[in-house]
């Protein structure tokens, strides 16, 4: 019995270190990524849409396609959302008792950080794509925010991407503890008097 550890509830709580966990790579590209989204969904909603000045309707930067500017802000603030919802696991991811519920947070993570990082890809395709059939001479006002927008779509890709390597990572500690130890270092206990 003297190599057995317990993991469930015996390991969780304790106090909470901003610093160390401000400074996890995880964390770091979680609000890389956070802010990738703001850009390219603040970039389409601000300036995506455009009209002349002999039209009264508006339409979408990207070859006058609806449906690039509708992807680009959806994906934008859903990706905004998901990446909230994750930092708040990761703070609360700690205080998890079970180890069950440790492994399906961590698989989550990485079936929903693979699908973002794939749902970039296809929005990086498309929007370049559609930025590139587009006619340029009347769109002078909203160029830079369009190719802003593409820009931070393809570096989206890297970022879910190596989310999804470090929570693959985080996934073979079963245990989770060297996680617990970093986050939550041991207190020196005072003998009862």
């Amino acid at each position: 019995m003297e190599g057995m550890q317990a993991y469930g509830a015996g390991k969780a709580g304790g106090a909470f270190d901003p610093v160390t966990f401000f400074q996890q790579p995880q964390t770091i590209l979680r609000i890389v990524s956070w802010l990738f989204s703001i850009v390219i969904f603040g970039c389409i909603a601000n300036e995506g849409y455009i009209n002349r000045p002999n039209e009264v309707e508006e339409y979408c930067i990207f070859n006058r396609n609806q449906n690039a500017c509708n992807y680009g802000v959806f994906m934008g603030s859903m990706a905004f959302l998901c990446c909230m919802a994750f930092l708040a696991l990761d703070v609360y991811f700690p205080q998890i008792s079970s180890v069950k519920d440790r492994k399906k947070a961590v698989l989550a993570d990485i079936g929903l950080s693979a699908f973002w990082s794939f749902m970039w890809f296809v929005g990086f395709c498309f929007l370049a794509n559609q930025w590139q059939v587009t006619e340029h001479e009347d769109n002078q006002l909203g160029g830079d925010a369009a190719r802003a927008a593409i820009t931070f779509s393809f570096f989206s890709i890297f970022t879910w991407g190596a989310q999804t390597l470090f929570s693959m990572e985080k996934l073979k500690n079963v245990s989770f503890e060297e996680e617990y130890i970093k986050l939550f270092p041991p207190q020196p206990t005072q003998p009862f008097v």
